[in-house]
């Protein structure tokens, strides 16, 4: 919400800086018109310009109300160059271009003058001081029936501006954001279906063939083959399980790698990868260049993704820190949720999830899990692996 209030107020920045300067151009050059104003007035009218519009610049880009007061004040200053310190008082033009200057330019400021209920009240008395000193010094030149009417529509019209922009950006950005939910939520499905038909197009040429030949006793093919069909098999699944996308090289053959140690980092961004498409997203810190060996490594990744699918399941969040820390020892993972959390002691002892999948698979690799939670303080989870 802070960057919708932020993008709000400087489109209400932008627009009184176009509006006021745009009047303010418009004003001066009905000054500018020849016989109009004599020079002396003129130079000085042209120097009481410039300052305005350096202060209409700073409102298009600064909140500071310092700017806003500066304005008026120079405004003020024109109306009583030409009037005061005009002894045949101002003419037609001039009192075209004072109009525009007051009615027009200078209620921009109403439009940044709109946006919290601070600032509203001194819109509205910045207004009645603005105007009373306007009319007061045009009064002996002009009626304030006149004047008074013109100053009201135009600083109604830029206060209707200023409530109109505040109240359509906030609608603006929520259906900027329900078309990109809706937009996620389709290539999410799209992405799922094709890793659906991946997948059993993976398991046909594969492990469906495999049990097909077992279902037949494995008539005509020889048992060393099977044997070693099976453990391909066996090896694919590992590493569909750790979110890889093996590559077929042919009908019922994928690439699969034999190394007998990985490097950590190359399969923490698979990992990464396959709960992204599942909705949750992960964020890793820490190292990833460690090399573990083939057996350890699968405990590790194995116990990782089931505290990533805890989160994703159970925390009500849909970001996870894991933290990857190692030194000549033990290689750790730190998974943090900012989540619900829970009371440990109601966990139940017989749900086997935590237990068997995190716990029992790391200790049969000579690691270790600790869990640390508490209601409405999230989860972290520290796995802890010999390297």
């Amino acid at each position: 919400m802070d960057l919708v209030v932020k993008e709000r107020d400087r489109l209400l920045q932008r627009t009184a800086r176009a509006n006021g300067l745009s009047y303010l151009v418009a004003s001066l050059l009905c000054f500018s018109i020849p016989g109009a104003l004599d020079i002396t007035h003129y130079l000085v009218a042209v120097v009481l310009y410039l300052a305005i519009s350096f202060c209409l610049y700073r409102i298009g880009v600064s909140r500071s109300l310092v700017w806003v007061g500066l304005c008026l004040a120079f405004g003020v200053g024109v109306v009583a160059l030409v009037t005061i310190g005009n002894p045949g008082g101002p003419s037609t033009l001039v009192l075209a271009g004072l109009e525009l200057l007051c009615a027009a330019s200078l209620s921009s400021v109403a439009i940044v003058l709109t946006s919290e209920p601070k600032r509203r009240m001194l819109l509205l008395a910045v207004f009645v001081a603005f105007s009373a000193s306007v009319a007061v010094l045009l009064a002996p030149f002009q009626p304030a029936l006149r004047t008074l009417p013109l100053l009201v529509l135009g600083w109604t019209i830029t206060t209707f501006i200023g409530f109109w922009i505040g109240a359509g950006v906030p609608q603006a950005t929520r259906r900027i954001a329900s078309i990109g939910r809706a937009h996620r939520a389709e290539r999410q499905a799209s992405e799922t279906e094709a890793q659906r038909r991946q997948g059993a197009r993976l398991l046909h040429d594969t492990v469906l063939a495999t049990l097909t030949l077992l279902a037949h006793s494995g008539v005509g093919v020889a048992p060393a083959s099977l044997r070693q069909q099976a453990a391909d098999d066996a090896r694919l699944l590992r590493q569909l399980r750790l979110g890889a996308t093996p590559t077929p090289q042919s009908s019922g053959v994928y690439y699969l790698e034999k190394t007998e140690e990985t490097v950590l980092g190359t399969t923490l961004e698979s990992v990464k990868q396959r709960f992204g498409r599942m909705g949750l997203e992960v964020s890793w810190h820490g190292t990833g260049q460690v090399l573990l060996p083939s057996e350890v490594l699968d405990a590790f990744l194995l116990a990782l993704a089931e505290c990533l699918e805890n989160v994703r399941r159970h925390s009500g969040v849909t970001e996870a820190h894991v933290t990857i820390t190692d030194d000549e020892t033990t290689v750790r993972a730190m998974i943090t949720d900012a989540g619900v959390g829970f009371t440990l002691d109601d966990v139940d002892s017989a749900r086997l999830g935590f237990k068997e999948s995190v716990v029992g698979r790391l200790k049969e690799v000579g690691g270790k899990a600790r869990l640390f939670s508490a209601p409405g303080s999230g989860t972290t989870v520290v796995l802890e692996v010999p390297r």
